[in-house]
């Protein structure tokens, strides 16, 4: 893709699935890599994968729901590589099936905090420096779940609604600082998130892959692609979109 060789890669949730999957598209792409997970194992061995690949890495550990640990997460990226010009703001996590009515108020808030407040929060900080630099580029992991509504999964689809919404009115607030911002909405993608989704049911997993149109769920590196292309110059006239990478779930 151009416009990636020599940049600077934040990656949040990067120590598996999707997040893992991008870090190393970035790195194939000649970026520098920034990977932050709470996964301390799964961030490491990203990273190993990355350096094994041939480009730089570095973990950095973090809980994106905690604002302290995100600005360092931001301030050690530029720290150790000088500069952030893209931000893949992907980790998040899912919600026990569950009636609307039963959620644990506990529950949602963790939800909240992590999906929503993570997305914000690793914005408000990754913002600033790309404005000190000229710009940049900053995708957010959405979801279907953010585009259509869905029985049982009440909080997780509210956070990435509200993601949605996040996103376009971040894009049009910096659009002239040259910061472009979008968002990636996947279907259900393999990835150690799809037992929570499922509930480890191998027929409910039958059931959500038969409503995607091509009859699957994605891989990770499919989502993946759409990510990095959002990022890169490829891209350049491009922000406040939702782009569904959803096998035409979405479509019906």
């Amino acid at each position: 893709m151009n416009g990636l060789d020599g940049k600077v890669a934040l990656v949040t949730g990067g120590g598996s699935g999707i997040g893992r999957a991008a870090a190393l598209l970035f790195g194939r792409e000649g970026a520098k890599v920034v990977i932050a997970d709470v996964n301390v194992i799964g961030g490491e061995e990203t990273v190993r994968l990355v350096e094994e690949a041939g480009a730089q890495a570095v973990f950095i550990p973090t809980d994106v729901s905690d604002g302290a640990q995100v600005g360092a997460m931001v301030a050690k990226a530029v720290s150790t590589y000088g500069r952030l010009d893209c931000a893949f703001n992907n980790a998040g996590i899912e919600q026990p099936l569950g009636l609307l009515s039963d959620i644990p108020e506990e529950v949602w808030e963790r939800i909240m905090h992590v999906n929503l407040k993570g997305v914000w929060l690793s914005m408000k900080y990754e913002i600033p420096q790309m404005i000190a630099q000229g710009g940049g580029a900053i995708v957010n992991a959405s979801s279907v779940a953010g585009l259509v509504g869905g029985p049982l999964n009440g909080a997780y689809v509210a956070s990435k609604h509200a993601i949605l919404g996040l996103t376009k009115a971040a894009a049009l607030e910096y659009a002239s600082k040259g910061i472009r911002i979008n968002a990636v909405c996947p279907g259900m993608t393999r990835t150690p998130m799809i037992g929570m989704i499922t509930g480890g049911s191998a027929e409910v997993e039958r059931m959500i892959v038969a409503m995607h149109p091509m009859g699957r769920a994605a891989l990770p590196e499919e989502i993946a692609r759409a990510a990095v292309w959002l990022c890169s110059d490829e891209a350049s006239f491009v922000t406040g979109h939702a782009l569904a990478v959803d096998g035409g779930f979405t479509a019906q």
